[in-house]
């Protein structure tokens, strides 16, 4: 048994304790003796973040491009042909090691599910969630077979995850059109970026991931998601370090900035959308689902949700990831002395000083080995 006292809820009034055992959240507004307390001051507790779009192993990349783009194949032709050696610096680090990373990239966000695009990794007992139930098929433009994988009967029941729309050229609408065209199947498709995407059409997906950042760092244009969001769900996501930086909280300021959703509405893209989307027992802070929460410092003079959406990685008190503390502040160390050895390596971010699972430092030692200008946003302390 875990119990965190002291702590607000958005929407709260009043602090109150929250019960995990088992993983799962068991109380939400009682303390009940036994098992390890923690004790916090002027902390908001709020359901870990739920990234619906990440490439977990391209998250050692900086932001390559230096222009606006009519689409994702116009970036692409343009880095592959100016940014050759920054790729292949990147891609001479071992996959296992840049996965590892890109874990930890969401992790000391507060991410405690992902859902990576791409090959199916298979991973043993990751720091995090990470979703991989769909069907990865990258693009229209990129993948030759797209089409025989999206009618693939054995996939049927299966949520397709596809990058489509990812422009604003001609070409980026007619791609959407393609794609539903060739759904033959009349599957479930999730769609990535969208930005092409017209209101008549989207009530063909059951979702479209919002990559607001990526998309103006890329196209200069995002999705009209202030029309979409009427018509299907609106799923948060932040693409890899290629086309965006690698805080998440970042890119939900930008989001915010854009005005496209409110504040409720962009809450929601991250916790309870996705976890429907998903089908996960998570993304709500009640008895029963699981404990994936992550504890902030309170801002009193802000609401809860504007303290949510204002955090940053220094912020951050506490990571839990089903019913296990994966990332800590130094402020709580004193409550559990323990961590120290028992699997976890203090680092840096920011001014702040964090205790982390697993060895961070180490993995970026092994990194730097293959890649000495890697940059990392945290160092070992």
């Amino acid at each position: 048994m875990l119990t965190l006292n002291n702590v607000y809820t958005i929407g709260g009034n009043a602090p109150v304790s929250i019960g995990i055992n088992k993983g799962k959240i068991v109380y939400t507004d009682r303390q009940l003796p036994g098992g390890q307390e923690l004790f916090f001051n002027e902390a908001l507790v709020i359901p870990g973040l739920i990234n619906s779009h990440d490439h977990l192993d391209f998250n050692l990349f900086p932001q390559l491009g230096y222009q606006k783009y009519s689409s994702y194949k116009a970036w692409g032709d343009h880095i592959h042909t100016h940014y050759k050696k920054e790729i292949d610096a990147v891609l001479n680090i071992p996959p296992k090691l840049r996965i590892a990373w890109g874990i930890y990239k969401n992790l000391l966000c507060g991410v405690t599910t992902v859902v990576n695009h791409g090959e199916r990794l298979n991973l043993q007992s990751p720091l995090i969630s990470v979703i991989e139930s769909g069907q990865s098929i990258h693009s229209v433009g990129f993948e030759r077979r797209w089409m025989w994988r999206l009618n693939n009967p054995l996939k049927i029941n299966t949520k397709a995850i596809i990058h489509a729309g990812e422009g604003t050229n001609a070409e980026a609408l007619a791609e959407i059109r393609q794609l539903l065209q060739w759904n033959i199947l009349k599957r479930e498709i999730v769609v990535v970026h969208g930005v092409a995407l017209p209101v008549s059409l989207a009530r063909k997906f059951s979702a479209l991931v919002w990559c607001p950042a990526s998309n103006n760092f890329l196209l200069g244009q995002t999705a009209r998601v202030s029309e979409l969001k009427h018509h299907l769900p609106i799923l948060f996501g932040t693409d890899s370090t290629l086309t965006g930086v690698w805080d998440i909280w970042q890119h939900i300021r930008h989001a915010r900035q854009t005005g496209l959703l409110t504040d409720g509405e962009l809450w929601n893209s991250l916790n309870t959308m996705p976890a429907s989307a998903w089908q996960i027992d998570t993304g709500i802070i009640a008895q029963g689902y699981d404990a994936d929460l992550i504890v902030v410092k309170r801002k009193t003079e802000d609401t809860h949700i504007q303290t949510a959406l204002a955090t940053t990685p220094e912020d951050i008190l506490l990571v839990i990831h089903k019913g296990t503390i994966r990332l800590l502040d130094e402020m709580l160390y004193p409550q559990l002395t323990y961590i120290k050895q028992d699997g976890f390596s203090k680092i840096k971010i920011g001014r702040k000083y964090k205790y982390v699972a697993g060895d961070l430092p180490l993995l970026i030692e092994k990194i730097s080995h293959y890649y000495p200008g890697a940059a990392f946003p945290v160092s070992a302390a």
